[in-house]
């Protein structure tokens, strides 16, 4: 077995840092459920779309989403789907600090 080197501690810490904002949190939520267009998430997240398009860009960088122009409109989708499983073992740990 390989040992995990520097760079591959330094990759993993950008993909957590992609996912380090609520904004970005609440929009891979809704992914989730399924891959919505631009419109949809900056409704949802009460932005405007030029703030919802560099959180988007900055998930899609990290390798969590990834998206397809149809028309003017563009979608994005979970690119890996292990993200639910992920937010399901932060909520655990969530549920852990309660009684600490």
């Amino acid at each position: 077995m390989r040992r995990t080197s520097h760079k591959d501690y330094r990759l993993r810490a950008r993909v957590m840092k992609a996912l380090a904002h609520p904004s970005r949190l609440l929009m891979v939520d809704e992914l989730k459920k399924g891959e919505r267009c631009v419109c949809e998430l900056t409704d949802l997240v009460g932005a405007d779309v030029s703030t919802v398009s560099k959180h988007l860009a900055i998930l899609k960088s990290a390798g969590i989403v990834e998206c397809d122009k149809r028309g003017l409109q563009v979608f994005y989708r979970l690119r890996c789907a292990c993200i639910p499983q992920f937010f399901d073992c932060i909520e655990s740990v969530l549920r852990g600090r309660k009684g600490a």
